[in-house]
């Protein structure tokens, strides 16, 4: 065993002298405990509600049949600095906010404006069309059946009297404001619907709103009412005519066809006293508080025409969502979304449409000038690109979707061929034809 070693025997380099033990503690290093990392912010900021701005005076306003104007990415960037970005932004949030702490049935114990009587029954008698245009027989098929088209067809025969009754005041202005209706059920050309084609039906009401026929104090009533009324609508028209979802399948993860009812949604929920975002995986909740709540509402709908039980699986963004600490920060990324992947999406904005209540800005691209089909004539969607020799498909590797007639079918076909099979028990894997 080696002998202990003296001090006075080292050399006095390596000899710690009284005034060194003394302050020996201010020589070592300090040990501080670690700290959490902060949480990544983002680095996007939470969009305002612009100010709505006042409707026109109709006399002043050269009404036309509305068509695609964004056609370039340099038609897209004038059109997010132009004056009718900031007026959907309004509208949208305006809507949004209508709907902060309200449930659904709050919107009933005041008397229903007549106009909005009006909107209701022009969707319901949208909903009494499907019976007189029944799916065609497709042999088990799940993509778009062609008896969409008839559909649309017979909306646009009766969409002038429609506007009559909710009192457009001429017939050039019915021709403009009914060309967003039309286009808000799906693309009759590739049997689709998207987010595009919900815009469209917000766009409809803006007009409305701009011709004076839907003041600010019908909004919580849009919001509440007739919105939740078109998405259950639009509910039946998908599952009877197996709508294929339009551009990327599921492209947000957070519902195949839908968007701004989890804006409306998270709005409404936003000092909710005991559903967390973490709640919509509760069934129960679900099962109690979806016919009062969109999001809710939008969750239960998601989970039933899915063949894969967990939303982890079927809607990632969705399930991550749910660990948000607050509604609040739902809403605000849901607003995030909408100005990025929506109205800053080249390819969702590609088939907006423009006319004189929603004008486009000066210089963008036309249709006639550029050789474009119109938007119910496209059979490809996506992105295009004008080129000196014609229009050309922009083709992607980033997602699934219409590109290079790449069709994806719904899960909503699919669950309904089980269920005519006799399948609806138990969940299967999505068949694919």
């Amino acid at each position: 065993m080696p002998a202990a070693i003296d001090g006075a025997s080292l050399p006095s380099r390596f000899r710690l002298t009284s005034i060194d033990k003394a302050h020996i503690h201010d020589k070592l290093p300090r040990l501080t405990p670690r700290k959490k990392a902060p949480p990544p912010q983002n680095p996007l900021p939470v969009p305002a509600t612009p100010p709505l701005s006042t409707p026109v005076d109709p006399e002043n306003l050269h009404f036309h049949e509305p068509t695609r104007r964004i056609l370039s990415p340099h038609d897209h960037e004038l059109f997010q600095a132009s004056p009718t970005y900031g007026l959907i932004l309004s509208f949208v949030f305006s809507l949004s906010e209508a709907a902060a702490d309200k449930k659904i049935s709050s919107a009933y114990q005041d008397k229903i404006p007549d106009v909005i009587e009006r909107i209701l029954s022009v969707l319901s008698a949208v909903e009494e069309a499907i019976s007189r245009c029944p799916p065609a027989d497709q042999g088990g098929s799940r993509f778009g059946n062609p008896a969409f088209r008839d559909l649309l067809d017979n909306i646009a025969s009766q969409s002038s009297l429609w506007h009559s009754l909710i009192v457009v005041p001429s017939s050039s202005a019915i021709a403009e404001v009914g060309t967003y209706l039309n286009h808000s059920f799906g693309n009759r050309a590739r049997l689709d619907y998207g987010s595009g084609h919900e815009l469209n039906f917000i766009i409809w009401l803006l007009c409305l709103n701009r011709l004076s026929i839907l003041p600010s104090s019908t909004f919580s009533g849009l919001a509440l009412l007739v919105f939740p009324r078109y998405i259950k609508l639009m509910r039946k028209i998908q599952s009877t005519y197996y709508l294929e979802p339009a551009g990327s399948h599921g492209v947000w993860g957070l519902d195949d066809y839908h968007f701004l009812p989890f804006l409306f949604g998270a709005s409404q929920l936003l000092h909710h006293t005991y559903i967390r975002p973490l709640s919509i995986h509760n069934e129960l909740i679900l099962e109690e508080e979806g016919d009062e709540y969109i999001y809710l509402d939008m969750v239960r709908e998601t989970m039933a025409s899915k063949s894969v039980k967990g939303l982890k699986w079927t809607q990632p963004m969705l399930d991550d969502i749910s660990g948000s600490k607050s509604w609040e920060k739902v809403e605000q990324g849901m607003r995030r979304m909408f100005v990025k992947e929506v109205l800053g999406k080249l390819p969702v904005m590609q088939h907006f449409l423009f006319g004189g209540l929603v004008p486009a800005a000066e210089g963008m691209s036309k249709e006639e000038e550029l050789g474009v089909k119109p938007e119910e004539e496209e059979k490809e969607g996506g992105e295009v690109v004008v080129e000196p020799d014609g229009v050309k498909h922009v083709h992607r590797d980033d997602a699934w979707g219409d590109c290079c007639g790449i069709k994806i079918p719904s899960t909503v076909a699919a669950a309904q061929e089980a269920k005519k099979k006799g399948e609806e028990d138990g969940f299967r894997r999505i068949p694919f034809d």
